[in-house]
């Protein structure tokens, strides 16, 4: 009763966030202006979900790629809200009702994973996006993980930063849910409803740390493979450095 009492709110949270920024969203881009609303919103959503976002360290004061490691959905909330990204995402997601063209107004870049021979063209569009000013993030596992570490870093569309476009420090970022990542965490066979109901569902605030890490630059790395592996060292290290005890998982109520 309390899980779906939660839920309910949540989701009213969400839609009023969604509605604030809309409007004056739409209005800004009938007139051909940038707009700042995605962003805004992609905060107001961590926190109508719960979240309580932190950040750690100094993210880049100039044009940066974004590599993180990805545990759940919330990542892009917080993500999205703390820097102002636009994401690179699995071409699935522009399909989904409502959520594909959400992600569209941040800019998201959907690329295909299964697609023979897609990847000059996606590369392109990469390269199209870097040459504006909006910080571009990407996954590099490829899918979600139980964020206890990493799994193995997918350098193909790294190969964009090889010369990149313009000039852009690569930003590791560590995303840390402390002691309820275990319990958080998006992964496995869990239906996306079923896990959104569980997390709109549970009990308190979630703490959501943004650990920026050391930046790089793409140019001293002598191929994406070595861009790719210094990356996931230092996001490995961090999460390493932060290890938190496993937390009980959620039970409904």
């Amino acid at each position: 009763m309390l899980a779906s009492a939660r839920l309910l709110l949540r989701i009213g949270a969400l839609v009023s966030s969604l509605l604030l920024c809309l409007i004056p969203h739409l209005l800004w881009r009938l007139f051909r202006r940038p707009s700042l609303w995605p962003p805004r919103f992609l905060a107001l959503a961590a926190r109508s979900v719960g979240a309580k976002v932190r950040i750690e360290g100094l993210p880049h004061d100039g044009d940066m790629f974004i590599l993180a490691n990805h545990v759940s959905w919330i990542d892009i909330l917080a993500l999205g809200g703390a820097t102002g990204a636009a994401f690179v995402s699995h071409d699935g997601v522009a399909r989904w009702p409502v959520i594909g063209w959400l992600a569209a107004q941040n800019n998201t870049l959907f690329v295909s994973r299964e697609r023979r021979g897609a990847l000059s063209g996606q590369l392109d569009a990469l390269r199209a996006a870097l040459l504006g000013h909006q910080p571009v993030a990407l996954f590099p596992e490829g899918t979600t993980s139980d964020g206890s570490g990493l799994l193995p870093f997918k350098p193909s569309l790294l190969a964009v930063l090889l010369p990149p476009p313009r000039t852009v420090m690569i930003q590791p970022v560590h995303i840390d849910y402390g002691a309820e990542t275990a319990a958080i965490a998006w992964h496995g066979d869990e239906p996306a409803g079923t896990n959104a109901r569980r997390i709109l569902g549970r009990r308190g605030k979630l703490p959501v740390t943004i650990r920026f890490l050391e930046p790089f630059d793409p140019a001293a790395c002598a191929d994406r493979k070595a861009i790719a592996a210094i990356a996931q060292d230092r996001i490995g290290r961090s999460i390493a450095s932060h290890q938190h005890p496993s937390s009980p998982t959620i039970r409904p109520v």
